[in-house]
């Protein structure tokens, strides 16, 4: 019955459990001999940089022969445990990072002791964050190891692997269940362990017999397969399954077998199902999911060999349901119908010509068959003669071609209706079999399809990224050739005035004329307008201001600063050309300041007393950062304020008691979960002042943080008013301040989806519902007139933190911000009504590349606005803020950092950014002390005020080799949109992960040379210091206090209460906004009012769905 037994030629193990001779011939290649089959959980608890990392941990460990269940980013203890738990695996390995990490770390281990798991190894790392003297007190608790920088040095990257898994190898299949007393409460452990020993082949026959007899006292228990082709979407179909039948079935238990493919050559396998699965959790009533990943371990087919016994396993435990989700299969396989009551067979329209269908075992045996991902490209067609191969196959000649059970799909978006079709015809299937009668509440769907193939970027705009590489590569083609026909016009004209007064004949000179008029005409009106209006323009440099009006105020610049030589520095130099034809070329490609194409900066000058200095600040309660923002901007009359926010806050979290959660609060970030919260984070600052701009890190809830914000600008005008006058404003005085609050406050807020996806960072919803949510706040600041706050802040530095190099990152970056323009174009907004609402955010670094980063930006971002969409001169006008990197700050000598810092520093400021943060030298270990802050700040005023170069805006321009890094990357950006393009587009991309496998690729060459030496950093790799600190030396870190922890939780549980009555309403309001396609933004400006930041996010997870993880 359990089928246990493959022949071990197939495999590189043996069903023992013990490897093979061949798998120790291949191990002992790679230095490591596996003894067991060992199962681990990969996981981190945060986010970008610790996601690439612990996939390229999971990759290695995977490659040592080890069974790995990957979770992805942001993962509770819970979820940790629960799957460490279900999978039976012998360790967990997770990446955490500053600030909680101790209670994480210490609730695992008490959490995997309550449940009887303790057996279970717990293996970490976070870089250098995690300071001595705290790996010192997790090893006491019971983490099996946490893995240092130290660690790395000494060991390398392979040699902590080959470490975790040695110390992990221990064989779990021989302490198995002596009775069943445990299985017959729905132990999951014990569950766990008896499918374990089926694999193994070490259960006893007489615990099988008695399984099979308890399965069978159990009654009729239905089993629903789903199989097909490797990537149809099989994982997020039966994710999609279980929250339908839960929705339905509250108290519904779901047993779910999973099966991947094991590599043949290690004997490894990645275990990816669990990852996509969101309705495994999280659900009212009384209802459970229990999930097994299996391996085939040789078995031959898609099925792993213990899989009947596993059935039999979970009938016996009691779950009223049990689906099986084979891996990918080809056209022959059919392996599973012998073990399902009702099979699915899943494909994507891409299968090729029709005549392919006839090939399809699985046609002739499947009860429904789901074409998913049916928003491609010939998936109507495809739902066509699917339909028609099916009918043949059946011989169902007199039904009509309509009724074959065959659906169209878009498992990836959030409640389709053809998803919810496929699932009716799963409860008919099983009712009409005798098996179950459920009954349903979803609505039907007799189309049998996805009705709603409404497209993010319209299918004949999807190409938009190889024609804006074609648009740039031509405009620069007309450059030469209009730099060409001037060159020739300057020469004919000086040839026809030398022979003029030579006497040359009078032909001569018409036919240089003529000459010189076709010239004219191919340098075009506009070009021959720049060349003519060149002298003027220069003499308006020369003199002691520079007059300019922005939305007609006048602003006056000084030309020239004196240095204590006496030596006059121009703010802008100008070249000397002579010959037009190099001039030409230079105004189209490079230009002053504040000309197109933008490429040495987007404003003529800096703004008079505003430097591009950004305070940061973030740590604690929100009265604690509110006191460094009042320390860091006090020497500045421009309050740019930058603040980062703790990992609860980031994830759309409350604080809570719960140690995973608690121990987060206020780390690495201010708490803000209230409106209360957000008032005291910028009490005393007034953010409708021209003088002050507020940027808000913040991705997956930044439209919630956002509304808070909003409210928070107009309450202070209200308040301010109110103190003024000595009473209440009217409505009708209220309504015009709330206008001139809309209109006049400053700032951005992160809010990119896409790179949150690419990069691996805080995403929470799905895909589709941020994108819509992200185009709600620009149609809500488009009817409200908010021209000087970004609705977004497109974000390459997260991408670069995840391992990116700097040309992936610029061009993933520009392709996200130019999805966002076709996606807004497509709902019908206009593009100069939202263009000059973007922003970016740019890390820069330590390669050559970095000087130009800028500069490259703003021209292709500059001419595409122009010659595609035809936008105006504030729509071209690319404005972004830089991030020193924080890649590049190490813990190792971390006092450094601040050398690298300065330099990054400094490419930045010569990029003309229009903002700098520059991060603190030990955010490399914790978050940065008062004194590291002032350092760091200190970086930028030098720059500012003492480096004498610094007072000229344009010094990159002139120089041959940043002339020839801008083309170069210019370039090497193109051919990337192209790369990009070639896979349907940004989302098209990543759909197949390409954005995401490329900066993994890039993270892991990035540490390969780290590692080996080959790129030197001082301090980490060479010049190492002789006398290193001692370990036992107590570093000064900084975290939230108890008490201010224990402040958040009262004052969230006072606006709990004083809103409680409102509460409920309001989040019933702002889900029907979701659910009907109203302004969900414009409903949470109201909603945050009432609702703190979890109720909100709580409640948009049922009308938006849960961000899924993939690999």
């Amino acid at each position: 019955m359990d089928g246990i037994g493959a022949s071990a030629d197939n495999s590189a193990r043996s069903t023992s459990g013990r490897l093979t001779n061949k798998a120790k011939v291949t191990a002992k290649k790679r230095g490591l001999q596996l003894k067991n089959h060992l199962r681990l959980v990969t996981a981190t608890s945060l986010f970008d940089g610790h996601d690439a990392a612990i996939n390229v941990m999971r990759r290695m460990i995977q490659a040592t022969g080890a069974e790995v269940i990957h979770l992805g980013h942001n993962r509770s203890v819970e979820e940790i445990t629960a799957a460490a738990i279900d999978e039976d695996v012998q360790g967990i390995a997770i990446s955490s990072y500053q600030g909680g990490h101790i209670e994480f770390f210490e609730y695992m281990i008490d959490l995997l002791k309550d449940r009887g798991a303790g057996h279970i190894k717990v293996f970490g790392g976070g870089g250098g964050v995690i300071v001595p003297e705290e790996v010192r007190a997790l090893h006491k608790y019971g983490v099996a190891r946490i893995y240092t920088p130290e660690d790395g040095q000494a060991m390398g990257l392979t040699g902590m692997i080959e470490d975790l898994v040695k110390r992990a190898d221990f064989d779990l299949s021989k302490k198995l269940p002596k009775t069943l007393a445990k299985l017959k409460k729905c132990d999951r452990g014990a569950l766990a362990r008896i499918i374990t020993g089926m694999e193994a082949g070490t259960l006893s026959r007489v615990m099988r017999r008695d399984l099979a007899t308890l399965a069978e006292a159990k009654g009729t228990i239905p089993v629903v397969g789903i199989t097909g082709t490797g990537g149809a979407g099989k994982s997020s179909l039966t994710d999609e399954f279980v929250r339908r039948f839960r929705t339905d079935q509250p108290d519904m238990k779901i047993a779910i077998l999973a099966v991947d493919p094991s590599r043949r050559k290690s004997g490894g396998a990645l275990l990816g199902d669990r990852i996509r699965m969101n309705a495994i959790d999280k659900f009212a009533g009384h209802g459970s999911v229990f999930l097994r990943s299996l391996a085939t371990r040789g078995s031959g087919s898609e099925l792993a060999a213990c899989l009947p016994g596993a059935i039999t396993a979970c009938k016996a435990a009691g779950y009223d349901l049990v689906l099986i989700e084979t891996s990918g299969i080809g056209q022959g396989d059919a392996a599973i119908v012998p073990f399902v009551d009702v099979v699915i067979y899943a494909m994507t329209p891409e299968y090729g010509a029709a005549s392919q269908l006839e090939k399809i075992d699985m046609l002739d045996f499947a009860d429904l068959v789901v074409i998913n991902k049916f928003d491609r490209r010939g998936a109507k067609d495809a739902f066509r003669d699917v339909r028609k191969q099916y009918q043949r196959n059946h011989e169902l000649f007199v039904t009509p071609v309509e009724e074959m059970p065959v659906f169209g799909t878009i498992a990836s978006k959030f409640n389709d209706d053809g998803v919810t079709a496929l699932y009716h015809n799963i409860l008919l299937s099983l009712a009409d079999r005798g098996l179950a009668r459920w009954a349903s509440a979803l609505p039907e769907n007799p189309s049998r399809t996805s009705s709603r193939l409404d497209f993010i970027v319209p299918s004949d705009r999807i190409q938009y990224l190889a024609d804006i590489a074609r648009e740039v590569r031509d405009y620069h083609e007309e450059t030469t050739s209009r730099s060409s026909a001037a060159r020739e016009r300057q020469q004919l004209l000086a040839s026809h005035d030398l022979l003029a007064s030579n006497g040359a004949p009078k032909s001569h000179l018409m036919r240089m004329d003529r000459m010189a008029a076709e010239r004219v005409e191919a340098i075009g009106e506009e070009d021959l307008k720049l060349l003519a209006t060149w002298p003027k323009t220069k003499a308006t440099y020369e003199g002691e201001e520079f007059v300019t009006k922005v939305r007609g105020k006048e602003i006056r610049s000084s030309l020239t600063s004196t240095t204590i030589c006496g030596t006059a520095i121009p703010k802008v130099a100008l070249p000397r050309y002579e010959d037009e034809g190099e001039l030409l070329r230079w105004m189209r490609s490079e230009n002053l300041p504040g000309h197109f194409p933008y490429t040495a900066g987007v404003f003529p000058f800096r703004r008079e007393g505003e430097d591009p200095t950004r305070m940061f600040a973030g740590e604690g309660d929100p009265f604690r950062t509110n006191k460094r923002f009042k320390f860091v901007s006090k020497e500045s009359a421009a309050k740019r304020l930058s603040t980062a926010f703790d990992s609860v806050t980031l994830y759309g979290n409350d604080p809570d008691l719960r140690p995973d959660i608690y121990g987060k609060v206020g780390n690495s970030g201010v708490s803000i979960a209230t409106l209360d919260d957000m008032k005291v984070l910028y009490d005393g600052f007034d953010l409708c002042l021209p003088s002050t701009s507020v940027s808000m890190t913040i991705n997956g809830p930044a439209p919630t943080i956002l509304a808070m914000f909003v409210n928070t600008a107009i309450d202070q005008q209200l308040d301010s008013f109110e103190t003024d006058k000595g009473r209440k404003p009217t409505e009708k005085e209220a309504a015009k301040l709330r206008t001139w609050v809309h209109e006049n406050v400053r700032g951005t807020v992160q809010a990119d989806i896409l790179k949150e996806d690419q990069g691996q960072n805080t995403c929470l919803f799905s895909t589709e519902f941020s994108l819509k949510v992200m185009g709600d706040i620009q149609e809500y600041f488009i009817e409200n007139n908010v021209r000087n706050f970004y609705s977004v802040s497109i974000s390459g530095y997260h991408i670069a933190e995840a391992g990116a190099n700097p040309i992936s990152q610029l061009a993933f970056t520009l392709a996200n911000g130019f999805t966002y323009v076709e996606s807004y174009l497509a709902r019908g907004m206009k593009i100069d009504d939202f263009a000059p609402n973007l922003s970016f955010f740019f890390s820069t670094g330590m390669d050559p590349e970095y000087t130009v980063l800028g500069r490259v930006a703003r021209r292709i971002w500059a001419v595409t606005m122009r010659e595609r969409y035809g936008a105006k001169e504030r729509s071209q006008k690319l404005k972004y803020h830089t991030q020193t990197s924080g890649r590049s700050l190490h813990a190792q000598e971390f006092a450094f950092n601040d050398i690298r810092t300065t330099l990054q520093a400094l490419v930045a400021s010569y990029d003309n950014t229009n903002s700098l943060h520059t991060n603190a030298y030990d955010e490399a270990i914790t978050t940065p002390s008062k004194e590291s802050v002032r350092r760091a700040m200190a970086i930028q005023m030098i720059i500012g005020k003492e480096w004498g170069l610094a007072k000229n805006e344009n010094p990159n321009q002139g120089s041959f080799i940043i002339e020839e890094l801008t083309d170069l990357v210019e370039e090497a950006v193109l051919q990337e949109f192209e790369r990009i393009s070639d896979r349907g587009g940004v989302l098209g991309a990543m759909e197949t992960g390409y954005q995401r496998g490329k900066i993994q690729d890039e993270s892991l060459y990035y540490e390969t040379l780290k590692h080996d030496g080959r790129y030197p950093i001082i301090g980490v790799n060479t010049f190492i210091n002789p006398e290193p600190p001692l370990e036992k030396t107590t570093l000064e870190l900084a975290r939230s206090s108890e008490r201010e922890k224990k402040s958040q939780l009262r004052r969230l549980a006072a606006f709990h209460k004083r809103n409680a009555k409102s509460a409920p309403a309001m989040l019933e309001r702002l889900k029907e906004a979701a659910r009907n396609e109203k302004n969900v933004f414009a409903v949470l400006v109201d909603a945050v009012r009432v609702c703190s930041l979890g109720q909100i996010t709580n409640a948009l997870f049922e009308v938006g769905g849960q961000y899924r993880r993939n690999m």
